[in-house]
């Protein structure tokens, strides 16, 4: 996995989670990695942790990779997740050092989650829904 760029390793383990490709989903996260999620306060202290986690998740999820961008070492993902008729966003800022993710911090909402304050409706549109992914 090292000869493939940072942002290849990083969209590689989300397409592998959506696969349900457990062992090639580790095999994209180094040893020492930790995963923190700020908004719910939870750290993942380990890959294996990690991997275990999303591997229990109740089913019938999908995962989409909108983009990345990468700065070095350094790549944000931005991903949609479909769930049990819900879509959840995801903001993901990861290491990624030879080839392996060291470490994230992931901030994840709700679609729609906070409503829009109604001082600002003059200003807005309504923004364009992604398709939906089953």
């Amino acid at each position: 996995m090292s000869a493939l760029d940072p942002a290849d390793v990083v969209r590689a383990l989300w397409e592998r989670m959506e696969a349900r490709d457990w062992e090639g989903a580790r095999a994209t996260l180094a040893d020492g990695y930790v995963a923190d999620w700020p908004a719910s306060h939870e750290r993942f202290g380990s890959a294996d942790a990690f991997i275990a986690m999303n591997r229990a998740y109740p089913e019938g999820w999908a995962i989409t990779v909108d983009e990345t961008v990468a700065d070095g070492a350094r790549v944000v993902a931005r991903v949609r997740v479909h769930h049990a008729g819900h879509l959840f966003h995801c903001l993901s800022f990861a290491d990624v050092d030879d080839g392996r993710i060291t470490r994230s911090t992931d901030f994840w909402l709700d679609d729609g989650g906070d409503a829009a304050p109604a001082d600002r409706a003059p200003f807005r549109s309504p923004y364009p829904m992604p398709p939906e992914v089953h």
